[in-house]
């Protein structure tokens, strides 16, 4: 929303250390315990990040975060899954298994946690390479690509990771993305 300058949707915070995502009130509109949720005019309910961007996207097409034809949507796509699935996955499952507070959703485990590291930063070494002549993972703009990596990282914070400083590219690209406008508007 912060890239596309969104400002016309309400947000609702969900204490999920509340449990409030679990409450009927909300598994009712949303059908699992999962944030975000974007509930629609129509009552509609739409559940996972990348889905509700998508709609947003379709609503507000500029800047375009997903692909102006099919090849750049392809590469888009293939991108942002490689950095869903194997950076921001991985990170933010080690903060849930080595946070001391949100380990409670897990269950503190240090070796898991150590093992869900290492995977991501096996991605990084990809995205170093990816990174190493261009300014964004998949396109000459920022795109989703981007936004999942960055997210998956910021939320590493949690537990005082940052990727090796041998990463020089992705060092450059994630302190770029750290001054866009969705690590202003709380990222």
């Amino acid at each position: 929303m912060a890239e596309k300058g969104i400002e016309d949707l309400e947000v609702v915070d969900v204490d999920i250390f509340a449990g409030e995502h679990k409450q009927p009130a909300y598994r009712d509109r949303s059908g699992l315990a999962h944030v975000p949720a974007l509930e629609l005019d129509d009552g509609t309910t739409l559940t996972e990040s990348v889905a509700i961007c998508r709609y947003l996207e379709a609503l507000h097409p500029e800047p375009n975060l997903f692909g102006r034809d099919a090849q750049e949507t392809a590469v888009i796509e293939m991108w942002t899954r490689r950095c869903e699935l194997y950076l921001a996955n991985p990170l933010m499952m080690a903060v849930r298994y080595l946070h001391p507070v949100i380990s409670k959703l897990e269950g503190m485990d240090e070796a898991a946690g150590a093992k869900q590291l290492g995977g991501a930063e096996k991605m990084l070494k990809h995205l170093e390479r990816q990174l190493a002549d261009r300014p964004f993972i998949a396109a000459d703009r920022v795109t989703m690509a981007d936004i999942v990596a960055v997210t998956g990282m910021d939320f590493a914070r949690l537990v005082k990771w940052r990727p090796p400083e041998a990463l020089a590219g992705v060092n450059r690209w994630y302190a770029a993305m750290r001054e866009r406008p969705a690590a202003a508007a709380g990222l």
